[in-house]
């Protein structure tokens, strides 16, 4: 009976030849995949702490350029008069304004790691394919920021300025900003832009890889229309000129992209039929 047993085990392991080695043969390239994983992401938070202590020193002269629209707003820099009521209220802040600068700045190491970690996967021309959209990515995100450092921010705060009351003989109605509330609206203006800002990066990366071509963007042009508007609606102040300042741009941006398709999808196809031509020859 033993010896039935041993004969069937024998049997078992002779009909599944190398099983176990393959086991281990896909073991351990998930293992070093989390290893690599683990290494680019300890990179990342280090570049992100280093840049957080650092920026945390020089918040002030950080919050002080935020301030740039609002002083452009209001005129001049006495004119512009911000408080904070809570007593802990403005170190929690600087802290906010830190994390934003670090984030902002450490996103170039972010990339690159996220890029090295990949890059191992992809083909050659693939990995020339991405290289661009790496580039791309900040350039689009600082042109949404100045659109609003330089645009959006001036004409919503002289709207909100000029809502001030200050009639001699009348009740005097005074915009005094608290200082947490002023780096929420700007941080919050700013990410939105920055953000919405990709949508012609997206647009193209999908393109490239076949996903849309042309005639989709077309035909949901009208349907982009109504999401821009609401996203606009959503994602800025209620006031009029920031959500035309985001709905205007994303929609030249909608058009842009379909002529970056355009292009990516005619070097795509003749790229196709290249190879096609090539494997019959």
């Amino acid at each position: 009976m033993a010896s039935t047993e041993s004969e069937q085990k024998a049997i078992g392991s002779d009909s599944h030849p190398g099983s176990d080695d393959e086991l281990k043969g896909s073991e351990a390239p998930l293992i070093e995949h989390l290893a690599e994983l683990r290494t680019r992401l300890i990179y990342s938070v280090v570049a992100l702490a280093i840049l957080f202590v650092a920026c945390f020193f020089v918040a002030d002269q950080i919050y002080n350029f935020l301030l740039g629209p609002f002083i452009s707003a209001a005129g001049s820099p006495e004119d512009v008069r911000l408080i904070y009521t809570a007593p802990q209220e403005f170190f929690f802040t600087k802290l906010s304004v830190a994390l934003f600068a670090a984030i902002f700045l450490a996103f170039p190491v972010i990339a690159s790691q996220i890029y090295l970690f990949v890059a191992p996967g992809l083909y050659k021309n693939e990995r020339l394919a991405f290289l661009p959209y790496l580039i791309a990515t900040p350039v689009c995100f600082i042109a949404g920021a100045a659109l609003v450092y330089y645009g959006v921010m001036p004409l919503a705060l002289r709207f909100f300025l000029g809502m001030q009351q200050t009639d001699t003989g009348g009740v005097t109605i005074e915009m005094v900003t608290r200082v947490s509330e002023y780096l929420s609206l700007t941080m919050t203006l700013l990410l939105a832009f920055g953000v919405c800002f990709q949508l012609p990066v997206i647009l193209t990366l999908l393109a490239q890889v076949g996903l849309i071509g042309v005639e989709d963007l077309k035909r949901w042009r009208k349907y982009a229309v109504v999401v821009v508007i609401t996203l606009a609606a959503f994602l800025t102040p209620p006031d009029p000129i920031s959500q035309i300042g985001l709905a205007i741009p994303l929609l030249l941006l909608y058009e842009l992209s379909i002529i970056a398709v355009r292009f990516i999808e005619k070097r795509r196809l003749a790229r196709e039929a290249k190879l096609a031509k090539d494997l019959e020859s």
